[in-house]
């Protein structure tokens, strides 16, 4: 008996947050059809062009943005930063550096200090038990 192996697919949204980029900006033939564990994964080790330039100028989706900007998605939100963003506008918000963005970097330090903290009690507590 041989054994048959189904091939895995994935909606194109699925394959672009996996690859880190805006659906959006994807070219069509990305965005109409089910992408391959194996094309993601050609995709990922071997990236075409215009994979590498959406990587590098953008448009980035919110998650990226977030980090390139060292805030929270929420953080974006409040800041009013509602899409995509390209590394020039981002660059450019890091130039202007508004008083919403240092507020929402140092939440996001303070967050990670938290974190911190708890996992070194956590991790403690682990030690005595």
């Amino acid at each position: 008996m041989t054994e048959h192996q189904s091939t895995q697919t994935m909606k194109p949204a699925t394959a672009a947050k996996k690859l880190g980029v805006y659906l959006d900006a994807t070219p069509a033939e990305f965005r109409e059809g089910a992408v391959t564990r194996a094309e993601l994964n050609a995709l990922q080790a071997d990236p075409p062009q215009w994979l590498r330039d959406l990587r590098r100028d953008g448009p980035h989706p919110r998650p990226v943005v977030a980090a390139k900007l060292g805030v929270s998605i929420a953080g974006l939100r409040r800041g009013g930063v509602d899409g995509a963003l390209t590394t020039e506008q981002i660059e450019a918000l890091k130039q202007e550096d508004p008083e919403w963005l240092r507020r929402e970097r140092a939440t996001q330090a303070e967050v990670r200090k938290e974190s911190a903290r708890v996992k070194q009690l956590h991790a403690e507590r682990a030690e005595r038990d």
